[in-house]
């Protein structure tokens, strides 16, 4: 028996797949967009030389609440000159060499001020009193992975936390580290994450560095245990560096109240920097060698006949283009009248000037992914390369920075062990 199933139903039941399929895809981009939307970067403020003394508490009394603040911060300005072992000078003295005052925390009534201030010295003013610093070299770019551990949670820029803002406000310039911090908005949250600290492939960290600039990787890890609801919270600070995430130091810290939080953490930033800057002056904080994939230093005599070669195809085009001058002005003064043609010059166009070339990889797999990236790196005449989409179980789309034609980058890679396809300006590979 044949059932006939009514037009109109058959319509609905298209219109409700329909819609189904709309929701669904809705629901995906907002997965997606959850991932990388929000309020979740801070940026780091601008770093300064100046000599920043913070945590100063002061507590005074006057007349009036405008009076105790102005005499509060005359003695916050005297205690911080103390605290960083300043010579003894009168308070306007002191006060002359004062560029800001920083408001960390404050209580204005009608005749007492209590607060934590934050002071602020002029560094060319005040190191005619403090002593000149010598010259002291500073790190490598080292990307910061702050770390926060917490209720059973890894936090890096998923979303805002005090330990990231904590490191986001911490003034850096006078530290011999040099931080490269990411804002944490956009792609920074699926790049920067706590499943990376524990990656050791360095094709995926080298990827990761080239991001930021940076030359390796600190990680400060900040385990928080909060004992009750209002009560203390407990921090247990590691510090971590490299690709290996090889262990520096440690140190625990107690906040009596949440709402002392913030400044522990300021205390917990300072502290670090004291570990990663006694780490590199011990040699120990040193770029990882084998994070330079596919890009070692060239030896000084290749380096003079590159030089060489150089000035060589320099030269050859300034002959050839005086040459067809000659040629011009040949043709406009012949006397019989007749036009000479000049013969085309076939010479093809000096090899080894730098280009950029997208190169498709096939990478069924991760294992596939790192062998792809690290022959491309490694083929003679590549100067640098990037990821421009990552695709396992399909195709990876790489950028390579190459010395060279685009044939004689698929000669350099089948060199390899890869099989290449070429196109007008692209390549397919796979092994």
């Amino acid at each position: 028996m044949d059932y006939a199933i009514p037009l109109r139903t058959a319509s609905r039941r298209t219109w409700l797949l329909l819609l189904a399929g709309i929701v669904v895809l809705a629901g995906l981009g907002a997965i997606a967009w959850a991932q990388v939307g929000g309020e979740r970067g801070i940026a780091a403020i601008a770093a300064s030389s100046d000599i920043e003394v913070s945590g100063i508490e002061v507590d005074v009394s006057a007349d009036t609440g405008e009076e105790a603040r102005e005499e509060a911060w005359v003695e916050a300005a005297k205690l911080a000159w103390e605290k960083i072992e300043g010579p003894s000078l009168p308070d306007s003295q002191i006060n002359s060499l004062v560029s800001a005052i920083v408001i960390e925390r404050e209580r204005l009534g009608p005749k007492r001020y209590i607060a934590t201030l934050g002071v602020i010295f002029d560094r060319q003013r005040a190191s005619r009193y403090l002593g000149a610093e010598g010259a002291a070299s500073r790190s490598a770019p080292m990307l910061l992975v702050p770390v926060t551990v917490s209720a059973g949670t890894n936090l890096v820029y998923e979303r805002v936390n005090p330990w990231q803002r904590a490191w986001a406000q911490y003034q850096a310039g006078a530290s011999r580290i040099d931080y490269v911090r990411p804002v944490g908005s956009g792609g920074d949250s699926l790049l920067v994450t706590y499943g990376q600290t524990g990656r050791r492939s360095r094709v995926w960290w080298r990827n990761v560095l080239d991001q930021f600039g940076a030359a390796d990787v600190l990680t400060p890890v900040a385990r928080l245990r909060y004992t009750y609801p209002g009560g203390p919270v407990e921090g247990t600070f590691t510090a971590r560096y490299g690709p290996d995430n090889i262990y520096l130091d440690s140190f625990t810290m107690t906040a009596e109240t949440p709402e002392q939080l913030p400044a522990m953490l300021d205390r917990a930033v300072v502290r670090f920097d004291s570990v990663f800057t006694r780490a590199l002056a011990d040699g120990r904080l040193r770029p990882d060698p084998t994070l330079n994939l596919g890009s070692p230093d060239s030896d000084p005599a290749i380096q003079r006949l590159i030089e060489l070669g150089r000035a060589l195809i320099a030269q050859d085009r300034a002959n050839r283009e005086q040459a067809t001058q000659r040629g011009s002005n040949e043709e406009a003064t012949s006397e019989s009248g007749d036009a000479i043609t000049a013969a085309p010059i076939r010479t093809p166009p000096p090899e080894g000037s730098v280009a950029l070339y997208t190169v498709q990889v096939a990478t069924p797999d991760a294992a596939s992914f790192d062998s792809a990236l690290a022959g491309i790196r490694g083929a003679n005449g590549v100067r640098s390369t990037g990821v421009r989409s990552t695709a396992i179980g399909g195709t990876t789309v790489v950028t390579v920075s190459f010395g060279g034609s685009i044939g004689e980058l698929a000669d350099a890679l089948r060199a390899r062990g890869f099989t290449v396809q070429q196109g007008s300006n692209a390549l397919s590979i796979s092994r």
